[in-house]
């Protein structure tokens, strides 16, 4: 897995003159930030990097030529704007803005590039990443005026939507046999495409394009409607009850995006959609069946330590169960809005104060405690969904990292919400009943010893007695390619590992093993095997009882799974 972003942790703070014995410490390979991190922030590179931008000529900074300008604004989207931000005002890794950059100088800064350092950022140039003539052209870059996307309104929104089939002419009924709520949508990241997978006779029952790298496929209250959303900030409305289910309606909702919901407040089923950009910062509601955009809100503003920023991306958002309103997650500013979408002329926004930076999360088992991770923080923010206020903020590992969580039973504890970590090996599990086990509701009641750092996502079902866990960006194969697996009513005896990419039956590849997810009855667990684009993947299930190989789905269209969503399981929240 390539190292994909990078962190100046010290940059403004380090003396000018760099000396030999520096040097030489800036070559050893720095502890302080795993290579998951890095591989995670960048991921396969950002879909700005192709956006055309103005290049601002500042006198003060080293020349550079238009050409120059444009190959290293691609390398630094593709590679460190997951860290640093757009604007370079910082997030994950520290500001890299002129004011900071040319007081340093180029060759001060090709020496961090080059070398990496202790404090977390990765070797671009001894790793080979970068040649000594671009580790140059970087150093000379971020010495520039940071060149700003442009915005995107909702005439820009409106000029991309496509209502392909409309309402009035979409089925009134079911039209297939399919059994809907053991569909497994299964994003094939690189292919722009998902997968429509039946869950029964594991056969693929359709390939649909959608925007590039889809980050999650959510459901509509009635089970009826699947909302896919792209990097690139495409979303795809899926109609299932089509002969063959397929698109019909489409909307481009900015430059980068990661989070779509719907309306799950009783009356508002499938009335309300709203999705969430990284670039620009800000969501748009639309119309829940059409996607016709009818309002954007920004996210730009003050930090949860009182500190303006620019680009807060959105993060996260789940739809809550107890009001008309949207949970939203703004990652940089560590702030969560309460979103009233009930009259949309005077929209109600009813905003708290959490960690940074703000990433996934899930519902506690009721439904009514929303569990996000601020992994800068290395913190889970609880928000009493029913109250509209914070319940806890609790400190975990380092870099939690939940997908969407698991509950299940503590025998000794009760109800717990758990999460991994990319940052370390820990699995935190947080009490979630204040009523009943009120004296461990909302701390860590425990920590298990996993395989490593570099877990993804976590997953149990309410019917299962396992609990599984990934650790696909891990930097040893041996474990990047296996999952470990705990028996709920014996924690203590540590996990079991099984090989899933041996399962598969690959041939070359990474295969990295993501998200597991259960089918609708929760007897079979399905974990993508991920490897390159030009490489096979699979996708294995597990009898989740017996926990032995159960089937192997192979098909050249298969192209990098990565994340599956079970209708059922996905509709009623159920991890």
């Amino acid at each position: 897995m390539k190292r994909t972003g990078f962190i100046v942790s010290a940059l403004a703070l380090m003396p000018l003159a760099i000396n030999s014995a520096f040097a030489e410490e800036a070559k050893t390979q720095h502890k302080d930030m795993p290579a998951a991190e890095t591989a995670y922030q960048g991921a396969g590179g950002s879909p700005l990097a192709a956006v055309e931008m103005y290049q601002d000529i500042n006198p003060k900074a080293p020349a550079m030529s238009k050409a120059e300008f444009d190959k290293a604004r691609q390398i630094y989207f593709e590679r460190c704007a997951g860290c640093h931000g757009v604007l370079r005002k910082g997030a994950t890794g520290k500001p890299l803005t002129p004011d900071k950059t040319l007081a340093n100088g180029t060759e001060y800064l090709k020496v961090f590039i080059k070398y990496g350092s202790p404090a977390g950022m990765p070797n671009w140039g001894t790793s080979g990443e970068l040649t000594d003539d671009e580790v140059d052209l970087m150093a000379r870059y971020v010495q520039q005026t940071p060149p700003q996307p442009p915005e995107f309104s909702l005439k820009d929104m409106q000029a991309t939507w496509k209502d392909i089939i409309p309402v009035a002419q979409r089925p009134t009924k079911k039209m297939n046999n399919y059994n809907i709520a053991n569909i497994f949508s299964t994003t094939l990241r690189d292919a722009g495409e998902v997968a429509l997978i039946d869950g029964d006779t594991k056969k693929i029952i359709n390939i649909i394009k959608t925007g590039y790298a889809v980050h999650i496929s959510r459901m509509s209250a009635s089970g009826r409607y699947l909302y896919v959303i792209g990097r690139d900030a495409r979303l795809n409305l899926i109609d299932l009850w089509m002969e063959k289910p397929d698109n019909v309606a489409e909307i481009k909702v900015g430059l980068e995006a990661r989070s779509v919901e719907t309306s799950k407040f009783k009356g508002f089923e499938d009335k309300i959609a709203v999705a969430g950009t990284y670039w620009p910062p800000q969501f748009v509601i639309m119309d829940g069946d059409t996607l016709k955009p009818l309002k954007i809100v920004s996210t730009r503003g003050m930090t949860v330590d009182n500190e303006y920023h620019p680009e807060p991306r959105v993060a996260s958002i789940v739809a809550s169960h107890f009001h008309p309103e949207f949970v939203i997650n703004a990652k940089e500013t560590g702030k969560i809005m309460m979103v009233n979408y009930q009259d949309l002329d005077n929209l109600k926004i009813t905003t708290l104060d959490g960690a940074k930076f703000l990433h996934d999360g899930g519902f506690d088992s009721t439904g009514r405690y929303f569990m996000v991770a601020a992994n800068a923080s290395n913190k889970i923010a609880v928000v009493d969904t029913k109250e509209d206020k914070m319940a806890a903020i609790v400190d975990v590992g380092k870099i939690p990292h939940p997908g969407r969580g698991a509950n299940f039973v503590h025998p000794k504890f009760g109800p717990v919400w758990a999460t991994g970590h990319l940052g370390d090996e820990s699995i935190s599990l947080i009490g979630t009943d204040p009523v009943k086990h009120k004296a461990q509701a909302w701390k860590v009641v425990a920590t298990l010893k996993g395989q490593g750092g570099g877990s993804l996502f976590i997953k149990t079902h309410p019917k299962s007695k396992n609990l599984w866990v990934d650790t696909a960006l891990n930097p040893e194969a041996k474990i990047s390619q296996s999952v470990a697996v705990y028996d709920i009513g014996n924690l203590d005896k540590g996990y079991e590992v099984l090989p899933i990419a041996e399962w598969s039956g690959l041939g070359e590849g990474a295969k990295r093993v993501v998200q597991p997810e259960y089918n609708k009855a929760g007897d079979e667990v399905w974990f993508s095997v991920w490897s390159a684009k030009n490489q096979q993947s699979a996708i294995v299930v597990v009898d989740d009882k017996t926990r032995k190989l159960k089937a192997v789905i192979k098909d050249p269209r298969l192209v990098t799974p990565t994340g599956k969503f079970n209708v059922f399981n996905t509709k009623n929240d159920i991890y």
